[in-house]
């Protein structure tokens, strides 16, 4: 977008009395928002309720989910986030102890950053240990599976 038409737009919204202005054009979005101080006080939110909260998953200590060398293949989580291992709450898990898996199966779900991401295996054999629980938070190179 020409700088010049930005420019004028950022001037509208300055001129003009609203707070935000969305603009779709040849495939380029462009969103100018403003902050909107009012001389009018606060005024508390008379049905507010505030959410539970759900206890946060326990992450276990690297310590105590880091396999023995010679227990077979640790898979790794590739991403931070949350830890599922069927599709959804009602569907059988992707794989149980003793499943075999080729590479390439899909053997849980990480969700991060809303986005359910399927991870593979990625090495042939059979799991040995399922390291982390259900809905559990995960790290970066955390230890997942263990394929011998």
């Amino acid at each position: 977008m020409d700088l010049r038409k930005l420019k004028k737009l950022i001037d509208l919204v300055e001129e003009s009395g609203i707070s935000e202005l969305e603009l779709t054009e040849d495939g380029e979005k462009v969103r100018i928002s403003r902050n909107f101080t009012s001389n009018m006080p606060a005024q508390p939110y008379a049905n507010y309720a505030p959410m539970p909260y759900a206890a946060a998953p326990q992450v276990a200590a690297p310590a105590e989910a880091a396999p023995a060398v010679d227990e077979g293949h640790a898979v790794k989580s590739p991403m931070v986030g949350t830890f599922y291992r069927s599709p959804s709450p009602d569907a059988k898990a992707f794989v149980e102890v003793g499943d075999t898996v080729a590479v390439g199966d899909t053997i849980c779900i990480i969700e991060a950053m809303k986005l359910l991401n399927e991870i593979e295996a990625d090495k042939a054999g059979v799991i040995k240990k399922i390291l982390i629980d259900n809905g559990q938070a995960i790290e970066y190179g955390e230890p997942l599976f263990i394929i011998a």
